[in-house]
């Protein structure tokens, strides 16, 4: 196979990735096979961290589409016509899925990419923080006051006298004045509440009011797994990550939330502890400090390509 050709082919790959994720529609499996098409070689890595860079400079693009100009050479001025005619021939079945898959996070109100957060104060005075690779559509018209949950998790500190309304793919969430956390999950999504409360309606099943300290998830079918939390404890919303005796695994999963490209490490390291906060900000750093307590090594093949092994086995 041709080289420009090999190129297209993983770039339509990499298309057809983004689509699906975009599309709300990924399973846990559909996840676990994008990290093993991404860790297959390095050119699909690359391809895809193109993919994501694309995708927040063609905001106002389906895509698919903008997907279409990840195999191109940087030529001159001469060849800006045979480029559009290029992007024209891979252009047709990225509209296609464009057309029939909700593809809504690329046109959201609001939207963070992976491992920025945002902040900013509503009309109505109420303070919403968006967090990693979240999305939110608004709709204050006509005295409402709606919100939806695309995709991602957000923290809101409602005010005003009437209801917040936030949407989810479960179901709805009505608050007065109070405070609390909405993370999209896999399956189903994880409320909770730091003051004030809130009540939750999913699409079939009976209402539930959530309290002050209290966390459950909203699923489809009803509201499960109500349990307490401390809410004075500091998290995303201050730009940390605190934990206590936490399995490695876990905590990498959610580190990953944070940072762009692959992040990768060995089972063999899935049950050691981690305690301590870390700062978001820089989660280079957090892997250094993972190093410095913990019997493992990181090891860079690229900036966006990092694994974790442990150190007796590093070398």
């Amino acid at each position: 196979m041709k080289r420009e050709d090999s190129a297209r082919r993983v770039a339509r790959e990499a298309a057809r990735w983004l689509t699906l994720l975009e599309s709300g529609r990924a399973s846990v499996a559909d996840h676990d096979n994008l990290r093993r098409w991404r860790e297959h070689c390095p050119t699909h890595e690359q391809t895809w961290q193109k993919a994501q860079l694309l995708r927040q400079r063609f905001d106002g693009l389906p895509n698919a589409v903008a997907m279409a100009s990840l195999d191109r050479v940087e030529v001159g001025r001469r060849e800006v016509l045979k480029r559009a005619l290029a992007l024209a021939a891979l252009a047709p079945a990225g509209w296609l899925a464009y057309r029939e898959l909700p593809v809504a996070n690329w046109r959201a109100d609001l939207r963070t990419a992976t491992g920025e957060r945002r902040e900013l104060r509503l009309a109505d005075g109420s303070l919403l923080r968006l967090n990693t690779a979240s999305a939110v559509d608004l709709d204050f018209r006509d005295g409402q006051r709606r919100l939806t949950l695309v995709d991602g998790e957000i923290d809101l500190d409602s005010a005003g006298d009437l209801p917040l309304d936030v949407g989810t793919r479960e179901g709805r969430i009505l608050a007065g004045q109070a405070h609390f956390c909405v993370r999209q999950l896999d399956q189903g999504c994880l409320v909770s509440v730091s003051s004030g409360s809130v009540q939750l309606l999913p699409l079939a099943g009976p209402a539930i009011t959530l309290g002050k300290g209290q966390r459950a998830r909203l699923g489809s079918y009803g509201v499960t797994g109500i349990e307490p939390f401390d809410s004075t404890q500091p998290g995303w919303q201050q730009g940390v990550l605190m934990v206590d005796n936490q399995k490695l695994g876990d905590f990498l999963r959610e580190l990953d939330r944070y940072r762009p490209g692959l992040l990768r490490w060995d089972p063999a390291l899935e049950s050691l502890a981690v305690t301590g906060t870390f700062r978001l900000d820089d989660t280079g750093q957090v892997l250094d400090l993972l190093a410095a307590s913990l019997p493992l090594e990181v090891h860079y093949r690229t900036r966006y390509w990092v694994s974790l092994v442990p150190r007796t086995r590093a070398g």
